[in-house]
Formats: C-alpha cells, sequence, structure tokens
C-alpha cells in the first residue's frame, strides 16, 4: 500500500473515530497529494518520495503557523496546528539527531572528495537527497558549512 492509499484508509478511520484534528490534517494531506497527481507536467502518479517531500514541507508550515499564532496571542489556533502538525509527522521517516546526521553527512563529504567550502554545492545536491524528509534543509546547510569550514 502505498501513502496516497494509506491515507485515504487512515481518513475513514478517522471519520469513523470522530477524530476531528485528525480528519482534517489528513484531508489537508490527500488534497495536497492529489494536487500534486493532478499538477500539470505530472504523469498522474506521486511517488513516495515526492509526497514525502509534500509531508515535510506541510509540517514545516503548520510548525511556521503555529508559531505566528502563539506570537499573535492565539493559543488555541496554535494547538490546532501543532496538533496537526504530529498528525503529518507521523507519516514522515523518524528524524535523524544530531549525531546521526553528522555521521551521514561524513560519508557524503568522502563520496564526493569534498574538502572546502567552495565545494558545498556539491554536497549539499548529493546530501538533500540522500536525507530528504529525514532532516530539515537548514539544519544539513549549516552542519555541512560547519564539517567543511
Amino acid at each position: 500500500m502505498n501513502l496516497f492509499e494509506q491515507i485515504s484508509a487512515d481518513i475513514k478511520e478517522a471519520m469513523l473515530a470522530k477524530d476531528k484534528v485528525r480528519l482534517e490534517a489528513l484531508r489537508g494531506i490527500k488534497k495536497e497529494f492529489i494536487e500534486a497527481k493532478t499538477a500539470k507536467g505530472s504523469n498522474g502518479e506521486l511517488a513516495d518520495d515526492a509526497a514525502m517531500k509534500i509531508l515535510a514541507k506541510m509540517v514545516k508550515q503548520r510548525k511556521e503557523t503555529a508559531e505566528l499564532y502563539s506570537s499573535q496571542s492565539r493559543p488555541e489556533l496554535a494547538e490546532n496546528e501543532m496538533a496537526e502538525a504530529a498528525v503529518i509527522e507521523s507519516y514522515l521517516p523518524k528524524a535523524l539527531t544530531d549525531e546521526e546526521l553528522t555521521a551521514e553527512l561524513k560519508k557524503i563529504i568522502a563520496e564526493t572528495g569534498a574538502s572546502s567550502a567552495k565545494e558545498m554545492g556539491r554536497v549539499m545536491g548529493v546530501a538533500s537527497k540522500a536525507l530528504a524528509g529525514r532532516a530539515d534543509g537548514k539544519a544539513i546547510s549549516a552542519k555541512v558549512r560547519e564539517l567543511l569550514g
């Protein structure tokens, strides 16, 4: 069962359980997946790696929105956004710890043969693909800069 089918099945479960927050988050995910499937230039299929990128983007959006609500003294809206982010995160692979990220990036740097900050672009290209969905782009970039600098 691919991720799209899993989301569809989970929507039915959330409906039966009357879990409004989960249902809302899952419907949002399905909407994004359908838009990606029907986008111009798409072949009508959605690969799991593309779905993971969509999910990571959605989690980031929810967290940023929650932060904004918190800064505007709207805790009830911030709580809702964080609850939706948690539901979406449950479909992503477990995030790498700082130590795991460092180890993975050291391997990638060794593979690419990069030795200075000038070669950061080459490392970032490989790292972004290899660590997609498991680490944030900003965290990868900062750690690569640290390791090459």
